[in-house]
């Protein structure tokens, strides 16, 4: 790092991913800063520098060798930095501590017996709530939420007829249960419920419940437009979907019909007139052309994605916002551990829903490489409207925006 760039970076003041300290600081303290910053996004501790900005310079010898030490005793799982001094004036040295956001989440501070977990908020570090730290746990991996339970519900919260379907009809099971015992034993060994006799998982309600939403508020689907490029006061559609996540589906006449609209097939039914125009040309069979501004099979891969790969420890339902030049797909959670977006366009594939993925995929509605970014979504928008779909990850949720195709309605 170049000095102007070092005092650049003071001169701006501390953040989410800056912290001042002087190098006299206790050491649980600043293993707490390095903490918080690595249970974040990263960033950098100026060792050497008060919280006002003034430059006071190392004074600790052999620095180096104390931050490493340190951070090796009391941070865990160890997390080092990249370390480098920088000379502001002839006896004035600040050490630059540069964490990159840690990909083993929750990491903790060890301390009198002790390990407490902090995170950042705003440019000051606080222990993370009960909530924060389950959050914490789900992005590292350590925490399968659709395992969990969905309180109050059994068995009986589920469609056994929608069960019975996949797995006769989607999987080929040729033992399908007949005995109550059999089934819950089944359903529990599908991840589905807790144990025989147990309460139902978050997957079994997402993917089979009779009326999910009335069990597990955050499993819906909230879809609105607007005739304007913001959100306004008077929505032109604003409604909560509540339904499983798949379809019922019938072979017996050789064919894949649908029986039951899933939240995948309600959703692009309830949003078609908002993302199409009928053309004022009437064809030889007397019907006017359809026109739509997206690629619907990219819009079916956003949304998937979205059901398949959410955050259960966000209590938000996911959203469809349709606007007059945009479309956003908001799935809540961010991305797990070290992913990033040019991973996950690369075709990196990561999972924070194995059972929902699996029986999703069982479906069909997943692709079986788990590319869809990568071969569905950008080659259609990209022949389909002339652009690529925009992606925005934040702490708080990942969002796909797809730009509107202009359509030019034809004249009879």
């Amino acid at each position: 790092m170049l000095k102007t760039e070092l005092l650049e970076i003071i001169a701006n003041g501390e953040s989410s991913g800056v912290e001042f300290k002087r190098d006299d600081i206790r050491p649980e303290q600043l293993a707490k800063e390095v903490v918080a910053l690595v249970n974040f996004q990263g960033g950098k501790i100026l060792l050497g520098v008060d919280d006002d900005g003034t430059i006071p310079g190392l004074q600790r010898e052999n620095a180096e060798e104390w931050v490493m030490n340190l951070i090796s005793e009391k941070v865990h799982p160890t997390i080092l930095p990249f370390y480098e001094e920088i000379q502001i004036a002839e006896n004035t040295t600040v050490a630059v501590l540069t964490f990159p956001q840690g990909n083993s989440k929750p990491y903790v501070r060890r301390h009198n017996k002790a390990e407490e977990v902090f995170i950042r908020v705003g440019s000051t570090s606080r222990l993370a709530t009960r909530e924060q730290q389950m959050r914490l746990y789900e992005i590292g991996g350590m925490l399968h939420t659709e395992t969990l339970p969905v309180s109050r519900t059994t068995s009986n919260d589920m469609d056994k007829i929608r069960i019975e379907n996949y797995l006769r009809d989607i999987v080929n099971d040729p033992e399908i249960p007949s005995l109550d015992n059999e089934w819950e034993k089944r359903l529990a060994n599908l991840g589905l419920l807790t144990g025989p006799n147990g309460m139902c998982t978050i997957a079994g309600i997402v993917l089979f419940g009779k009326q999910p939403r009335h069990h597990l508020k955050q499993s819906g689907l909230r879809i609105f437009a607007f005739n304007s490029q913001e959100k306004e006061y008077k929505a032109e559609l604003d409604v909560i979907l509540d339904a499983p996540f798949a379809g019922r589906w019938d072979f017996s006449q050789g064919l894949k019909q649908l029986i039951d609209e899933g939240l995948v097939e309600s959703a692009l039914q309830k949003i078609d007139p908002f993302i199409s125009e009928e053309s004022n040309k009437v064809t030889e069979n007397l019907r006017r052309e359809k026109s739509y501004f997206y690629p619907v099979e990219a819009i079916r891969e956003v949304l998937v994605n979205a059901l398949v790969h959410r955050d259960w420890t966000r209590f938000v339902d996911i959203e469809i916002g349709i606007y007059s030049n945009r479309m956003e797909v908001i799935s809540p959670g961010s991305l797990q551990n070290s992913m990033t977006v040019e991973k996950m366009i690369a075709g990196q594939r990561h999972t924070r829903n194995s059972i929902i993925r699996e029986i999703m995929r069982d479906y069909g509605y997943v692709d079986f490489r788990g590319m869809g970014l990568r071969t569905k979504v950008i080659p259609l928008m990209r022949s389909h409207n002339g652009c690529e779909p925009i992606f925005e990850v934040t702490e708080d949720y990942v969002k796909v925006t797809l730009p509107k195709r202009k359509v030019v309605n034809a004249s009879v």
